[in-house]
Formats: structure tokens, sequence, C-alpha cells
């Protein structure tokens, strides 16, 4: 479990930690770092803001816990947009004017705390914040803030498959996956060179895109050793994940995948006709493996014995 930090100014506390978001569990797929601020109210400790400071969510809330934080817009109720009434009024940070959200959110904190707090719903709160205090610990917070951000990052490294396929720029690797709780399938590594010319010792092979066809919890990676972002399909929707992938690779996807996962410039060096060719061989190998796991265990895919991460948190 990632940490979770704490500092304190007089009656507020900033909490930071490092958070991780998959899609269609949490919400989209996501990771970064939030930050709250709290205090004590009525005897229990709540949430007056929260900041997310994501690779994609820039957002931050007012009263997350408060029924009837105030707006400030002039609008009737009935023409509030949901986003601002109730509980938890939410607003986006637009990441080019404000640039970086840690950045932007301790400016904030330091110049703006008691109107948000006053926002918020928590006035008796705005008056007894001491900004003496905060801009104090403020330069404790971001640094902790930068420092979760990018030390507690989820990443994963793979096997780079038993069966490798090249295509151009990019290779295919497949593989049969156990995981030490029992879920496992067929996975299909994307992965190709990155950090210099395939002579040069310095050169690593880095797996772009991950496919795990699982038969529990199926899911894919964009850029699993990049910013990790987990999408899990719908199994009422998408009954056959390998059949789903390669329709994404048929239909000519794989580039914008690529681009996704943080790698443009792999992307921009497919050969599309190269991958064509080879996919049908590719296609013959993925199935071959899920019938021998139906064999070994009854589930497609599935080793008998689990296969670990070569690393991963």
């Amino acid at each position: 479990m990632s940490p979770v930090k704490k500092f304190t100014a007089g009656p507020l506390s900033f909490i930071v930690k490092h958070e991780l978001w998959d899609g269609n569990i949490h919400d989209h797929a996501d990771q970064g770092v939030s930050i709250a601020v709290m205090a004590d109210v009525a005897g229990k400790e709540t949430t007056l803001l929260r900041f997310n400071c994501f690779d994609l969510e820039k957002s931050y809330v007012y009263g997350p816990e408060n029924p009837d934080p105030q707006p400030a817009v002039s609008m009737t109720q009935d023409d509030l947009p949901e986003t601002l009434s109730g509980s938890g009024q939410f607003y986006r940070m637009d990441p080019i004017t404000d640039g970086n959200p840690i950045g932007w959110t301790i400016r904030t904190l330091g110049t703006k705390l008691p109107k948000m707090l006053e926002r918020a719903g928590y006035p008796q709160v705005a008056a007894a914040a001491n900004m003496a205090e905060v801009r104090d610990v403020l330069p404790e917070v971001e640094a902790c803030a930068r420092e979760l951000f990018a030390a507690e990052r989820n990443t994963v490294k793979h096997n780079r498959g038993t069966h490798i396929f090249p295509a151009g720029n990019i290779r295919f690797g497949l593989e049969m996956r156990r995981q030490q709780g029992g879920d496992g399938g067929l996975a299909v590594h994307v992965l190709t060179d990155i950090g210099g010319a395939t002579q040069n010792s310095y050169v690593e092979e880095t797996e772009i895109l991950a496919f795990d066809c699982f038969w529990q919890a199926p899911h894919y990676h964009y850029g699993p050793r990049n910013k990790n972002h987990r999408i899990y399909w719908d199994k009422t929707l998408v009954e056959d994940p390998l059949g789903w992938v390669f329709e994404q690779f048929e239909n000519r996807k794989l580039g914008a995948m690529i681009e996704r996962a943080g790698y443009p410039g792999v992307a921009a060096d497919l050969d599309l006709e190269k991958i064509a060719s080879i996919l049908p061989a590719i296609k013959e190998k993925a199935r071959e493996l899920q019938a021998e796991g139906e064999r070994l265990t009854g589930h497609p895919g599935l080793p008998l014995e689990p296969t670990p991460n070569l690393a991963g948190r």
C-alpha cells in the first residue's frame, strides 16, 4: 500500500497520497497524487477540499463530505449544472493555462485557501486558519507530492513471452500467464527497443502495451513501464478478449494505442503491412496456447504453475 503523508498547520491537515485508478473499476485509467485539506468538524476528521493531481484527472472538489456547500455562481438552484450543486462541487484544472497540477495546487493553497474553505461550507475553519503556518508547511507538502508522484508510480515489468514474432520496429510476445491467486490466461506483449540503436549495450527492450486475456479479470495496460494505465474489459460485452485484441490490430488501431501509451515515435515508425502479414501466424499460435491452457487447467491459456512478473509493485 502506498504511504499516506500528513502535514499539520494549526487546525488544518494536508494529506498527500498516491492513488491508482483502473478503468471500469475505479472510474477511468489513471494515477497520480491527491492532496486533501482536512480538519476536525463536529468531532469528525473531515475532508474539506480535495485536489486530484493525476496524469489525466486534474481537478479539485469543494466539500467532498459536505452535503450543502455554497455555490459561488449567480444561478438559481434549478439552473445549476450537476457538478455545481449538492455534495462535492467539482472543477477541472486546465493543464494548458494552469500548468503542472501539483504546482498549481500549492500556489492556490497559499493564496486562496480561506476563500475556498468558505466556498466549501466551512467558514469557521476558514476563520481559524493561520495562513502563516500554512505557507510554512506548503513547501513540505509540495516536495512530498512530487516525490510520491514519481516514486510511488505503479508500473510492471512482465516477462517478454515464450513465443516472439518480429514485425518491423516492434515485436509481439505470447505467454501463458498465471498469477499467484490463480487468475491468468494468454498474454500478448507488444515490445520495442528503447534508449538507443540495437548495437548499443544500453538499449533496452521495453513492453509498450500488454493485453492480459485472463479468465477472471481480463485487462490491458497502456505503457506498463511508463504510465501503466490499466483498463479492465467488460466481460459481458467482450466475451473473447483475445479476439478483441486481434480486432484492434486488424483495424489498425495499434498506432493510436502506442501513442496513447506514450511512444509516438514508435507509432510513427510502424510498418502496418508487415504487421498485417505476421498476424495470421500470431493468431494461430495464440489460439494453440489457449487450447493448451484449456487442456491443462480448464481455462484458456492458463498454465499449471504461476509465472511471476520480472518486476512490479
